[in-house]
């Protein structure tokens, strides 16, 4: 299945090259900045039924924006970035379906058992998506958080995410070497992936054609959903039409039976 995005960063939709987030004085690299408010990406959305899509919020600056968009598709959209255990409830309250959290789970690169244990209690594993976005350190994958420039110690693994899917609904994981370049899914992440989670699993990064779409789906047996964001038309993107994400996500719901 397709899942939509709804990136926020200075308070406007925007598509960033995922490596750059810390990118100091210079700032991200932006690919795509949108004349049209947050809203009205969750208003198409709901409007075509596509469920399940993330609105991130890329820093300060962006919760009016992402309260907007929640108010426009209540109960259709996770939301991500600064969540904590203190603020978690606040954000389901104001319509989001899950709360995505990473950074906050950890603390001097390692996960910190407790918090997780602490947001969980208050908000149940049901409404907690996980974000294990990862970069490559030599032949393996890294959670990383803050912006995503700093390494943990989680190694994505099969032991992982059997571990840590007794605590969240879904598992949100961006392939941050390639987020925004649209120069093709890492499809040795998106095997792992299919092969290892037991929960509902969207991968984002590098996706740049429908075929990238339709390869997903077929390498995971329609476990893995995917996220396309700056080769998207609506986005600014030419690799991928809006109108053909909707009408894959329909046929697919027709015909749930995925070839492997």
């Amino acid at each position: 299945m397709f899942r939509p995005c709804i990136d926020l960063h200075e308070g406007k939709v925007k598509q960033i090259v995922g490596g750059t987030l810390g990118g100091g004085e210079a700032g991200p690299r932006t690919n795509f900045v949108s004349e049209r408010p947050g809203s009205w990406y969750a208003q198409l959305y709901k409007r075509d039924g596509l469920e399940g899509g993330h609105v991130i919020m890329l820093g300060p600056g962006n919760e009016n924006a992402a309260r907007e968009a929640l108010e426009a598709y209540p109960g259709g959209l996770q939301i991500g970035g600064g969540i904590s255990a203190d603020n978690a409830r606040r954000w389901l309250d104001a319509g989001a379906s899950h709360v995505i959290v990473t950074s906050w789970i950890f603390y001097d690169g390692k996960l910190n058992w407790e918090r997780l244990r602490t947001l969980v209690c208050r908000i149940g594993r049901d409404r907690l998506v996980l974000d294990l976005s990862c970069r490559r350190r030599d032949s393996n994958y890294f959670v990383v958080t803050d912006r995503w420039q700093k390494f943990t110690d989680l190694e994505l693994s099969r032991n992982a995410l059997e571990k840590l899917a007794g605590w969240c609904d879904e598992f949100l994981i961006h392939a941050v070497d390639v987020e925004g370049l649209c120069q093709g899914i890492d499809l040795e992440l998106v095997q792992k992936l299919a092969d290892w989670t037991t929960l509902p699993t969207t991968y984002a990064g590098g996706a740049n054609s429908l075929r990238d779409l339709e390869e997903v789906t077929r390498l995971s047996n329609g476990r893995i959903d995917l996220t396309i964001g700056s080769a998207l038309d609506i986005f600014g993107g030419a690799g991928v039409r809006y109108e053909d994400v909707v009408a894959f996500n329909r046929t697919l719901r027709r015909s749930p039976a995925v070839a492997p």
